[in-house]
């Protein structure tokens, strides 16, 4: 998966406030929760099993895993399209703190998107306006549901349905 940092949260800020770095990108000290980063970054991940967490990985272990080539033309064009739809929204009044896409090659061998892209599944989304480092934001993405799951870990994912109904009206909404 190749994910794009815009700020600091989830699995990044973990990873910021044990090490520093985000995937061995060393970052300013002093960031704390929902900072905006200097410059997004580019942070991929292994794609894991169906209820077990990605593990983010560095650029040069990606690009052991997929040639060197591959690795940056990945890399350009995760950053190319972050970069052009952050703009967008923001001019719109959402930020997009985060995002993933994953590529794959074709039968010529062209890296190629291979999935949905910009989506609330795939997005953190969070609204511009009340935007404040430190804490947590409101958000339009499915982390309403990732919450409500680390809150209630026995339940098999078997989402009750006004998070569900919740979960669509923010989906909606963004």
């Amino acid at each position: 998966e190749c994910i794009v940092r815009g700020y600091l949260t989830g699995s990044g800020l973990k990873d910021y406030e044990k090490t520093g770095a985000v995937c061995g990108i060393e970052l300013p000290v002093g960031l704390v929760n929902s900072s905006r980063l200097p410059e997004p970054i580019f942070t991929p991940s292994t794609k894991a099993e169906i209820g077990d967490h990605d593990e983010n990985i560095s650029f040069d272990k990606t690009a052991e895993l997929i040639g060197l080539e591959d690795a940056n033309a990945i890399k350009n064009l995760t950053l190319a399209i972050y970069d052009r739809a952050a703009e967008h929204a923001r001019e719109r009044g959402i930020i997009i703190a985060d995002t993933k896409f994953e590529f794959g090659l074709d039968e010529d061998g062209n890296v190629i998107l291979g999935d949905e892209m910009l989506t609330p599944d795939s997005s953190r989304f969070w609204p511009l306006e009340g935007y404040e480092a430190g804490h947590g934001q409101p958000s339009f993405d499915k982390q309403f549901v990732r919450n409500w799951l680390l809150a209630n870990p026995d339940s098999d994912y078997d989402l009750p349905q006004d998070v569900i109904d919740k979960t669509i009206a923010k989906y909606e909404e963004a």
